[in-house]
């Protein structure tokens, strides 16, 4: 189950990203799953951690979206506890994520001073490379790529899952692109200097 790097991002340094949150505004992170792309790629390879929140989870997030309870996070670390961790793994990496826009918003509320040179939102890739979908949410992406979803043996909409599913989707992807630039051009987050001098 192991799943080669593709080339076009052989020697960039990624890290997939994907954070669930406690259903407030702002929302809290309840769980945080990465998956660096620096070796091939395994299930055993992705990190998570659960997160105690300061508020309670809304019972319709934990219904309708994780499944992720006050129970489940009721003796995890606070989110100060792991902090120092989660940016040393995020520390000077391009972050990768699904609708990336709210997992950068997420965590720079919880990291001041954290600031990724690049964010790549698989979203608008896949909507470049498959412009006449139906739909893009990773669900979706997910049945149209062909991924099987039982290769991660987590949980639907955790973490890990999603950080896993957003790799595979990113690596079927790129391999469209052939090339980095386009793929950087395409899917990078407004704000992030993507020209010639800027990030190569």
């Amino acid at each position: 189950m192991t799943h080669p790097i593709p080339r076009v991002l052989a020697g960039q340094r990624l890290t997939v990203v994907d954070v669930e949150g406690n259903g407030g505004q702002p929302p809290e992170i309840v769980e945080i799953g990465v998956l660096a792309l620096d070796q091939p790629l395994h299930p055993s390879r992705v990190a998570t951690w659960l997160v105690r929140p300061r508020l309670p989870i809304s019972s319709v997030v934990t219904r309708k979206v994780h499944g992720i309870s006050n129970a489940d996070v009721a003796d995890s670390p606070t989110w100060q506890e792991v902090a120092d961790e989660v940016t040393g793994v995020l520390a000077d990496r391009v972050i990768v994520a699904h609708n990336a826009a709210v997992e950068q918003r997420v965590l720079a509320a919880h990291l001041p001073g954290w600031t990724p040179p690049l964010v790549l939102d698989t979203l608008r890739l896949a909507r470049h490379v498959w412009p006449d979908l139906d739909g893009y949410g990773l669900d979706r992406l997910i049945v149209h790529t062909g991924v099987n979803p039982g290769e991660f043996p987590g949980q639907r909409h955790r973490a890990g899952f999603d950080a896993w599913m957003t790799a595979r989707l990113l690596a079927t992807l790129a391999e469209h692109c052939g090339d980095w630039s386009v793929l950087v051009r395409v899917a990078a987050l407004p704000g992030f200097d993507v020209t010639e001098g800027g990030l190569w």
